[in-house]
């Protein structure tokens, strides 16, 4: 059992957006030292991203690294080309690129919100939209998209990023009835306070303040985020769920 385990891990393709930073790169990280085959696709970051390429080789983990930015579908079908090219199929899509931006309602933007659903929401339309073909064909695969707690609750002073993340988890639902007879799983998964570069502008006192009103009173790590991925990829019966990795916040 053990034996098919370890076969089944070194044979399944995974690709992760914006995985050069943040959660996405603890995901990478776990996935790789697990021993699956690892794209990483990265947009601005190219120095972080060939860090954690040379990083992994150094453990002896090979991953392929691919520009792209996921927000122009013409730029995510040479991502999906790459990986088929090389590998023939994809079976986990991790949809985890985006942006943040806290701003009053009426001081958005028109550009504003067309960059925020452009990057945050048209990436995973576009970036499933190329892979599911594939998955398809093999009638199988794991679409895990990184939402938000704000795509749940609604977050103050970031609308067009809770509007966004709704529209994911949204996605997420309805695709996982479309595709379920095709043996395809979609699941969401939306981080609550994770400790990462996009909240590098919290202070510690407030993230003091915010720690007393999460049950377990502590911030979330990247690597909280990475384990349930992990768990969703091995998993056969989960789907359609939008899973709060939040530490009870907002029960």
């Amino acid at each position: 059992m053990e034996e098919n385990r370890e076969k089944n891990i070194q044979n399944k393709v995974i690709v992760v957006t914006g995985g050069s930073r943040g959660i996405g790169v603890a995901i990478v990280k776990l996935l790789a030292n697990e021993g699956y085959h690892v794209i990483l696709n990265y947009n601005q970051s190219k120095e972080a991203a060939e860090n954690v390429k040379q990083e992994l080789k150094q453990q002896g983990k090979e991953i392929d690294i691919f520009k792209a930015d996921v927000s122009k579908r013409e730029e995510v079908k040479g991502l999906i080309q790459f990986v088929i090219e090389k590998y023939k199929k994809i079976d986990v899509l991790i949809n985890n690129a985006g942006i943040a931006q806290e701003k009053l309602f009426t001081q958005i933007t028109d550009n504003d919100w067309n960059t925020m659903i452009q990057t945050n929401l048209n990436s995973v339309f576009y970036c499933t939209q190329e892979a599911v073909p594939y998955m398809i064909a093999n009638q199988e695969g794991t679409i895990i998209n990184i939402s938000s707690i704000w795509g749940v609750t609604g977050g103050s002073c970031e609308v067009h990023y809770s509007v966004a993340k709704a529209g994911i988890d949204g996605m997420t639902k309805a695709l996982a009835k479309e595709l379920g007879p095709t043996h395809i799983r979609v699941n969401s998964i939306a981080p609550g306070a994770i400790d990462t570069d996009m909240n590098k502008n919290v202070t510690q006192e407030e993230w003091e303040e915010l720690k007393q009103e999460i049950p377990l009173e502590s911030i979330g790590k990247a690597s909280d985020i990475a384990k349930c991925v992990k768990w969703l990829i091995e998993d056969e019966y989960t789907t359609g769920q939008v899973i709060s990795v939040n530490g009870g916040w907002y029960i």
